[in-house]
Order: structure tokens, then C-alpha cells, then sequence
């Protein structure tokens, strides 16, 4: 006879202990996961950050203002469409790092990437002294931008080139001082520190380069004898960092505010010059790009091009100027519908925007896809 029941015979005592110890180290496991997902990790996440278009407007100190500003007593021209510049954002610090959690969400998103964070905070400098040092970097980008416009547009003006700082132990230790004006070198004067560089590397280091400089107003003749440096590409150097400074013909003022870095300058020089000429550079379409600019119109690579790409496409951008040296990050991570172009030059960028703008010359223009 066949006896039925509503419940299953219990399981053997082994067999019930066997399965409570493996749902106990599943749960174990789990929690592990969790903490160790929650720990802070070695890295920061670079992402898009906010888009700025550098013919139209800004918030600045509370105030709606021209991200370029020209003084009424200078002719200007409307402009239409945009010039963006595009920033990145950053985060997580070394108070404040990303969690591993934080980090595998990041490696998932083409938008954003993970960077240890020795190459954003240097050991031993705070948050606070990398802000400064972008808010230095960004008002000289600023300066050089202006001079790489004007010179484009045909204005001349002169340029000062100061010593910033000092290296202790090096040639121009005791010799040279903060403020000092750099006249010449070896009887050559110049208008940029590229020449500068050049001018000292020139020299060498078998020989004292003559310097000749201001102190006060007050001339002065200095020997010094380059050494090598200890860069990843060792050249001749003083040991001293300058500054530039020049006297424009028009007082431009860029205004954008928590914004550092030097990697808009290129942008910069564009919007200047769209607004100091007639028509629209543009065409009136939404164009975007990043690049470091100096005085002589160079364009120089920057960091974080991926995440600049994205910021663009998600405003609206469909065409991009990118520096023709970071082509290397830029192949294989274009967003969809974004056509992108390779400059060295601010007049390979007025030559981009000119076919943008007739929609004639695409075809011809350098890109980064074609190893161009």
C-alpha cells in the first residue's frame, strides 16, 4: 500500500551540515566582495566634463559674460554656431580616492578612463597646489592664445620674456633671479621660449652661453654654462623656468571660471579670431576641439582627447580639431557620428574650418584614421 505525504523526509544530518557550510563561505564571499569592492583604489576616472563655447557666453562670478571679451573700441563681427572647447573632469584625489567599484563601472564606459593617480597628484603635491598650478597653466594658455590670434591676424607687439623660477643647484643658481628679463642669448634675442630653448641648445654645454638681462631696468651680462637635463629627452638647459608676457594692441580678456589647464588655447586662438573678422569661421555649424597653442600658432598635444571627444558628441558637435600628436589615442575611439581632423597648426585649424564651413575640401583635409 502506498502511503503519501505533503513533506520530504528529512535529509541526512551530513548532508544538511555540508550544505550550511557552503551557503556560510558563498556568504562570506559575497561579503569579501563587497568590502573589497568598496576599498579605495590607486587610480582616479578622467570623464567628460563641462563644454564651453568660446564665441558665446558663460556664467562668470555670478554674472552672464562673453567667454572672449573685446572692448567696444575694437571692431568685432557676430558669430553663430560654436567653438567649443571641451574640459575634462576628474574623479577622486588622493583624500578622496574611487572605490574598486567605482573603477570596474568606469572600465565599462568608452567615455571615461582610469589613470593612476601618481599622473594626476604627484606624490608630496596637494589637491590645492594641482589647482593652482592648472589655474597658472590655463591664464598662460589664455595669453599665448591672444598672441597666436593677433600675430594670424598681422598685429605685432612686443613680448617679455621673465624668469619664473630658479632650479637650487643648477647653472643659473646665484646668478640669475624671479623677475629677471631675459634679453639675449649668445647675442640672439627672441619672441618665445621655444627660441629661447633653442638659442640655449644651441650653445651646449662645453661652452658659457652669454646672457644678457634686466634687473630692475638695470643691464646686466651673466656667463653661464648649460648642463644636460634629465628628461626623457635631455637637452641643454639653465635650470629656470620663464614666464611670457606681452603688451597687446587689444586688451582681450578670457573669462571662465573653476576652468584650468592649458589645453584650450587652440580654441581660444579661434574664437579670437572669428570675432575679429567678418563672417563666421564655422559656417554657423557646432564645431569642437582641444589643443595647446603658442605664441608662434603651434598646436600641441593635451590629455584626456578620448573623454573630449565624447563631451563633444554628447554636445552636439559633429565636427573635432584634434592635435595631430595625440592621433595615436585618437584612432579607434572616435564616437559615432563625430568626424574628426588633424592640426599642428592654427593655420591647419582656419584651414579645417574653412572647408567645415563650405562643406567643400572635406575629403582633403588630414585625419587622424589616415595616418595623415
Amino acid at each position: 500500500m502506498a502511503i503519501f505525504t505533503d513533506t520530504a523526509p528529512d535529509a541526512p544530518r551530513g548532508s544538511r551540515r555540508r550544505r550550511n557550510i557552503g551557503w556560510g563561505i558563498l556568504a562570506i564571499g559575497i561579503v569579501g566582495v563587497a568590502i573589497a569592492a568598496m576599498l579605495p583604489a590607486p587610480y582616479v576616472i578622467e570623464q567628460p566634463g563641462p563644454v564651453f563655447n568660446t564665441v558665446g557666453e558663460t556664467q562668470y562670478k555670478g554674472t552672464t559674460v562673453p567667454v572672449i571679451a573685446i572692448p567696444s573700441t575694437t571692431k568685432t563681427y557676430p558669430t553663430a554656431g560654436s567653438l567649443d572647447m571641451l574640459t575634462v573632469s576628474i574623479t577622486g584625489n588622493r583624500q578622496s580616492p574611487p572605490s574598486w567599484a567605482e573603477i570596474a563601472a568606469a572600465w565599462l564606459d568608452p567615455s571615461q578612463a582610469i589613470v593612476p593617480i601618481d599622473e594626476i597628484y604627484p606624490q608630496g603635491e596637494t589637491v590645492d597646489q594641482s589647482n593652482q598650478q592648472n589655474a597658472a597653466d590655463m591664464a598662460e594658455s589664455q595669453q599665448d592664445a591672444v598672441a597666436a590670434a593677433l600675430h594670424s591676424l598681422g598685429y605685432t607687439f612686443p613680448t617679455v620674456l621673465s624668469v619664473a623660477t630658479v632650479e637650487k643647484g643648477y647653472p643659473a643658481d646665484g646668478v640669475l633671479r624671479v623677475g629677471d628679463v631675459i634679453k639675449t642669448v649668445d647675442g640672439q634675442s627672441f619672441s618665445d621660449v621655444d627660441s629661447l630653448r633653442a638659442a640655449v641648445a644651441a650653445n651646449g654645454t662645453a661652452t658659457p652661453a652669454t646672457i644678457v638681462f634686466t634687473r630692475d631696468g638695470v643691464m646686466h651680462t651673466a656667463m653661464i654654462t648649460p648642463v644636460m637635463s634629465s628628461a626623457a629627452t635631455p637637452a641643454p638647459i639653465l635650470g629656470i623656468a620663464v614666464g611670457t608676457s606681452y603688451t597687446f594692441p587689444v586688451p582681450i580678456k578670457i573669462q571662465l571660471q573653476d576652468v584650468g589647464g592649458p589645453s584650450a588655447g587652440m580654441m581660444f586662438a579661434l574664437g579670437i579670431i572669428d570675432k575679429l573678422t567678418p563672417g563666421e569661421l564655422n559656417g554657423g555649424k557646432r564645431v569642437a576641439g582641444t589643443g595647446t597653442i603658442d605664441s608662434a600658432g603651434t598646436v600641441g598635444a593635451i590629455g584626456g582627447i578620448r573623454q573630449k571627444m565624447y563631451g563633444a558628441a554628447r554636445a552636439g558637435a559633429r565636427y573635432f580639431l584634434a592635435p595631430r600628436s595625440n592621433c595615436d589615442e585618437v584612432v579607434g575611439h572616435i564616437p559615432s557620428g563625430l568626424h574628426v581632423y588633424s592640426v599642428a597648426t592654427l593655420d591647419d585649424s582656419l584651414t579645417a574650418l574653412k572647408a567645415i564651413s563650405s562643406g567643400k575640401g572635406l575629403a582633403s583635409l588630414s585625419s587622424c584614421a589616415a595616418g595623415s
